[in-house]
């Protein structure tokens, strides 16, 4: 399996006890999503290696995992800090006018008004706003996740069709 057919749910944070449990953290929007899990793939060095899942407790987005063949501490140790994934297979269905950031990666912006304006770069939260990154004559811009900004994706014509708040390019644009 490729990095590009998986998508990251979480990382692990350390081990936890002498058993080989390891304390983690998913980066998901609904957790209670992932409590039955059966494997879980680990980016270990850039190389994906799949583990069988022998228990998981979840206490909102953190938890305690416990993986088939890792039984130490030892064991543990050089998962540390790896990132968590699963197929992309396994990403929930969405509604209509939902869609995954990593999907519209490369999408065009296209404004109600203004056209055509760059690429999304990237699609990343803040931890209180989720943002699109895209660049605009040679500047970032960052556009706001949001209902009132973002009008749907059109999947077929790889575009993310918005609606800027008037001002919003200038900010960026001022010199």
């Amino acid at each position: 399996m490729q990095p590009g057919e998986c998508f990251e749910i979480g990382f692990i944070l350390k081990p936890h006890g002498l058993k080989g449990g390891l304390s983690i953290e998913l980066d998901v929007d609904d957790p209670s999503k992932y409590t039955k899990m059966e494997s879980v793939i680990v980016k270990m060095d850039n190389t994906l290696v799949p583990f069988f899942v022998s228990s998981l407790q979840l206490q909102g987005k953190k938890g305690i995992l416990y993986l088939e063949d890792i039984n130490t501490i030892d064991d543990a140790e050089p998962l540390r800090s790896c990132s968590m994934l699963l197929p992309l297979s396994q990403l929930p269905k969405l509604k209509k006018n939902q869609f995954y950031y990593h999907e519209v990666i490369g999408y065009s912006i296209v404004d109600e008004n203004l056209g055509q304006l760059g690429l999304i770069e990237s699609v990343f939260s803040t931890g209180n706003q989720d943002l699109i990154a895209m660049r605009y004559k040679e500047k970032e811009i960052l556009i706001p996740v949001s209902d009132e900004i973002v009008s749907h994706a059109d999947h077929a014509q790889r575009q993310m069709m918005v609606n800027l708040p008037e001002g919003l390019l200038d900010i960026y644009l001022h010199e």
